[in-house]
């Protein structure tokens, strides 16, 4: 059950495509750049999220996940808030390596790579970091990371281990009474 996450709905906006995502490498805390495609991705984004209710921008410190809220303040006419603690999670010895082999075991707790954030810890810290965003004036889109995301999922009673699209905004919403699970609603991108 989520019951330590901030019961509010809020948009949240993984950053657009990097080289290193084309080619399927673990980032965490290295800061790679969004390419031509991420940038375009980010573009679609904000245009996609014109007129939506939205009253705060909180992003990561990372470039891709800065840059991507950035396209979207720019067109929401929005400032973008930076908040450490939504950086990805740092995998350590894996960081530039393929995601295969270890990175569900990494998920499921039965391994954490030398010198990485353990997935327990990046729950408990993904917590306090979404409900920090949830504590400024809502609406509020997070734009953030994928394995941030997973832990999210976790925390929200829905199977963590689901890759998040690069740039598909979702509006994110608490279980109903009675329901643990929280409802993400992609929105569609023109």
């Amino acid at each position: 059950m989520a019951s330590g996450l901030t019961r509010k709905p809020f948009w949240f906006l993984r950053h657009g495509e990097t080289d290193w995502n084309a080619r399927g490498l673990s980032q965490g805390n290295v800061d790679i750049p969004l390419n031509s495609v991420g940038i375009a991705q980010a573009a679609r984004a904000a245009e996609a999220l014109r007129g939506k209710e939205i009253i705060t921008i909180v992003s990561s410190p990372l470039s891709r996940a800065r840059d991507t809220a950035e396209a979207a303040g720019a067109v929401l006419g929005l400032p973008v808030q930076v908040h450490d603690a939504l950086r990805e999670v740092s995998f350590g010895a894996q960081e530039g390596q393929e995601m295969s082999g270890w990175f569900n075991d990494w998920v499921e707790g039965h391994m954490t790579p030398e010198g990485a954030e353990s997935f327990a810890a990046l729950r408990e810290r993904t917590v306090g970091a979404v409900n920090f965003c949830l504590g400024q004036p809502g609406p509020v889109l997070i734009v953030a990371h994928g394995a941030l995301w997973r832990a999210f999922r976790a925390e929200a009673g829905l199977p963590a281990n689901v890759r998040t699209p690069n740039a598909l905004p979702m509006w994110v919403t608490p279980p109903p009474p009675g329901e643990e699970a929280w409802q993400f609603e992609p929105l569609a991108l023109g």
